[in-house]
């Protein structure tokens, strides 16, 4: 028994520390974005600021287009998420479903296609985009995202398909339901968790992705919020610390709202109790 609360009190404080790592770089970031411009050369810095104030924030709308680069990736976000997820679920659902040849391979190939850097896809993806007049634009941008998002969505709804069990389909068409109307009323609803945390993820990827952005808008209207905040960026790379704080930290809200917002809805055991063993 002392064993066994021994163990359990190391994971705890393991779990602590990991939580405390991860937390670091975003609180410090939240008390940079408060503190005043004599505080930030402080050489004894302190973590929560001794006369907080707004002026970073106001100089970081001041000096750089924050709404409109955050509109454009709001945009390439929500579309590359649609469309990613629109794509995926019912190809996800073929290779689950139908456990060929082809299937395994094709899931072979999302897996690998994970590894190739950015650097071997960004000729061949510029040049389709040039041949379809779609370099420095929004939809271009959203289609890049959708390719790279498509893989790994692919992939976690295959999974997500296999642990709805066969028995509920083969069920309701014994009772008589079609395939369309199995798909809808039984399948579609306990895949809603798989299909909320794939758009998820294809939204925080798109809405963080930078070196796609970078290279394929160049006109400043049209630029997303990551590759705006290099502005804050001196040309001899001294970054004005104060208001880069700032713009980053309001570029990190949408991520933690939305997820806070469908965090209830990425749940396992929706399915406990579906089948009787």
């Amino acid at each position: 028994m002392k064993t066994g609360k021994g163990a359990r009190a190391g994971q705890y404080l393991a779990l602590l520390a990991y939580l405390v790592f991860l937390a670091f770089p975003f609180l410090w970031l939240i008390s940079t974005a408060f503190k005043p411009a004599r505080e930030l050369g402080s050489l004894h810095p302190t973590w929560i600021p001794k006369d907080p104030t707004l002026a970073n924030f106001r100089q970081a709308f001041d000096e750089q287009p924050l709404l409109d680069a955050a509109l454009n990736s709001l945009v390439a976000a929500v579309g590359a998420a649609l469309i990613a997820v629109l794509i995926a679920t019912p190809m996800a659902y073929v290779m689950a479903r139908h456990r060929t040849r082809l299937a395994k391979a094709a899931t072979g190939w999302v897996v690998v296609s994970q590894a190739f850097p950015f650097v071997l896809l960004i000729i061949p993806l510029f040049l389709v985009l040039k041949s379809l007049r779609l370099i420095n634009s929004v939809p271009g941008l959203i289609m890049v995202y959708v390719v790279w998002a498509l893989p790994f969505a692919l992939w976690m709804l295959v999974g997500y398909v296999r642990a709805v069990p066969a028995e509920l389909e083969e069920a309701a068409a014994v009772d008589g339901a079609g395939k369309a109307r199995t798909l809808v009323s039984i399948t579609a609803p306990l895949l809603a968790p798989g299909i909320v945390a794939t758009a998820l993820f294809a939204f925080i990827s798109a809405w963080n992705e930078f070196f796609f952005a970078l290279i394929l808008l160049k006109t400043p209207e049209k630029q997303t919020l990551p590759v705006v905040l290099t502005h804050f960026l001196g040309a001899e790379g001294v970054a004005d610390l104060g208001p880069l704080a700032a713009a980053a930290f309001l570029a990190t809200l949408p991520s933690l709202v939305v997820f806070a917002i469908i965090q209830k809805r990425i749940t396992g055991g929706m399915l406990a109790g579906a089948v009787k063993s």
